[in-house]
């Protein structure tokens, strides 16, 4: 197997059981700078569609990965930014629905779908995962901090168009942070919108993972189900994964320990310390984070993880 520039994982979702993800831009570009971003805050915001990695390069790699494993429960467009700017995202569902029976889904935030041309191409995904965390204009700017040619207005006329021409799923994921778009009112005007869209499932998300903001707290597991009804279909709230198969995760996982016991340690680090994709450190970091093995230390503008002192007490009584 080649090194890979392009593709990551297959990594556990709780979406989508165990996704190889496709990378096609370079992080963080992406056309919003949401406040709950597990990646981090936007370096590049942008609506610029061009051919950000080469797409000849991205189907070799995912031609080689499934001559040489080839399973996963899904191919997933996702990564280190927003998949519908590059130029030829379509081109490459076009491959993986051509050369493969996986499922192909594409996660965006949707914020290019009122131009024709990325409507047309997203039609060659099994599934299209869309956003909506926002009402209106005002809640749009402060919860997803779009580029200024963006206008929610755009956003859901893309949403309404592209659901009357696509006819796989549809997904759609309502992602809530306390205290900004958590209250009842809000979340009801936002189920009013997504009526209108039609979408086959909705999810709801709140902050599992350390978000881009400090102030972009999570919403608990008994808020998001008392809001579940207000959705229709019903929403879901959506469970973190348990990986369940493989030794793979565990050792990652102790081994991130090990490093951040030493010293602390930004995501950055983290991935290119281990040769993870910065999505599968995303991951591993939410999961310990909520086990209380490692802690989140914020010094200026940057996040730094470290292993919590008790727990990195036991590791070392334990050796």
């Amino acid at each position: 197997m080649k090194d890979r520039k392009y593709l990551f994982g297959p990594v556990p979702s709780r979406r989508f059981g165990w996704s190889l993800g496709v990378d096609l831009t370079p992080y963080k570009s992406c056309s919003l700078d949401c406040v709950f971003c597990q990646l981090g805050r936007t370096t590049n915001k942008t609506v610029s569609r061009k051919e950000y990695v080469p797409t000849d390069d991205v189907i070799s790699e995912i031609d080689d990965w499934l001559n040489a494993e080839g399973s996963a429960d899904f191919i997933t467009l996702s990564g280190s930014g927003e998949p519908t700017l590059h130029l030829h995202f379509g081109k490459i569902l076009d491959y993986i629905r051509s050369n493969s029976n996986i499922p192909a889904v594409l996660l965006t935030n949707g914020t290019l779908l009122y131009l024709k041309e990325v409507r047309d191409a997203a039609l060659s995904a099994n599934i299209v995962k869309i956003s909506l965390s926002a009402w209106d204009q005002s809640s749009y700017d402060w919860v997803n901090r779009p580029h200024k040619q963006l206008e929610f207005s755009r956003l859901l006329e893309g949403y309404k168009d592209f659901r009357k021409q696509f006819h796989g799923e549809l997904w759609m994921e309502v992602f809530l942070v306390w205290g900004i778009n958590s209250i009842p009112s809000d979340v009801r005007k936002i189920a009013t919108l997504a009526r209108e869209i039609k979408p086959d499932r909705i999810h709801l998300n709140t902050a599992v993972r350390p978000p881009a903001e400090e102030f972009a707290e999570a919403v608990s597991i008994e808020r998001l189900s008392s809001l579940q009804h207000f959705f229709n279909p019903e929403a879901e709230v959506i469970a973190e994964f348990n990986a369940s198969k493989g030794i793979t995760v565990k050792e990652n996982k102790d081994f991130i320990f090990s490093m951040l016991a030493r010293r602390p340690c930004t995501i950055d680090h983290i991935a290119k310390g281990f040769g993870l994709h910065i999505n599968e450190a995303s991951k591993y970091i939410g999961s310990m984070m909520r086990s209380g093995e490692i802690m989140e230390e914020r010094k200026n503008s940057t996040v730094y993880y470290a292993a919590t002192r008790m727990k990195a007490i036991g590791k070392s009584s334990s050796l």
